[in-house]
């Protein structure tokens, strides 16, 4: 084939499986929370719920998701080594981290989180056949005409016979039950509604990295003992 492919994006997509026993108590948990919440921002049958924007964030200093946490520090760490990153001279800080209830046609619509380094989702409970998550190229390096990737007339015109990677403005996984993927944070991202009668419940993350050494590393945060709060 004579094309060459350059940079291309790669997330992580591994599993995490819990026991039955500490499943149902992150579910229930996690469904309290959301009976409890403020629940200021949350509708029904529009965007799904997220622990973080109604009271419940930073559920990696909670006890009961101590163990998750753990096994999620080992994927992290695994994704940096096929990176081929030197994890051992880095400091990696979960920073925020919530929980989302996806119900019937809820969804989450197309962000990405500019304040940290990397970003996972967990899914914690999810049915087969569910919906999917996308995530968006911004630069779509090969639209080499203005809008030739997501033009409605473009494509009823079907200039492009065939859609993949080299010719998309976005990208699909659906994940499964159990499924962690991980993806640099300033990816945007988003979800499908929800098509099923049921509730999706998925646990994210974003995480900061530091340097131990930053010495002469212009582009990297440094350490937290050198800052200093005014």
């Amino acid at each position: 084939m004579p094309l060459t492919n350059l940079f291309p994006l790669s997330l992580y997509n591994s599993k995490i499986i819990l026991s039955n026993d500490e499943k149902k108590n992150l579910v229930d948990h996690i469904i309290q929370c959301k009976k409890k919440g403020e629940n200021k921002r949350y509708k029904e049958n529009t965007f799904a719920w997220t622990g973080d924007q109604e009271g419940y964030g930073e559920i990696h200093n909670q006890e009961i998701f101590k163990n998750l946490f753990e096994s999620i520090k080992i994927k992290v760490i695994e994704y940096l080594d096929l990176l081929s990153i030197d994890h051992t001279q880095l400091d990696i800080y979960f920073q925020r981290s919530w929980a989302t209830i996806s119900e019937e046609k809820e969804f989450i619509g197309r962000h990405s989180h500019s304040q940290s380094h990397l970003s996972f989702a967990y899914y914690l409970k999810k049915n087969e056949n569910d919906s999917k998550i996308i995530f968006w190229d911004t630069h779509k390096a090969n639209e080499f005409i203005p809008e030739l990737f997501d033009s409605p007339t473009i494509k009823n015109k079907k200039i492009i016979k065939k859609r993949d990677m080299l010719n998309s403005s976005h990208a699909t996984i659906e994940p499964k039950e159990g499924d962690i993927i991980i993806f640099p944070s300033k990816t945007f991202h988003s979800t499908e509604k929800n098509k099923q009668n049921s509730q999706r419940i998925s646990i994210s993350a974003d995480i900061s990295f530091f340097a131990r050494d930053h010495s002469f590393l212009e582009h990297m945060t440094p350490p937290f003992n050198s800052w200093k709060k005014f």
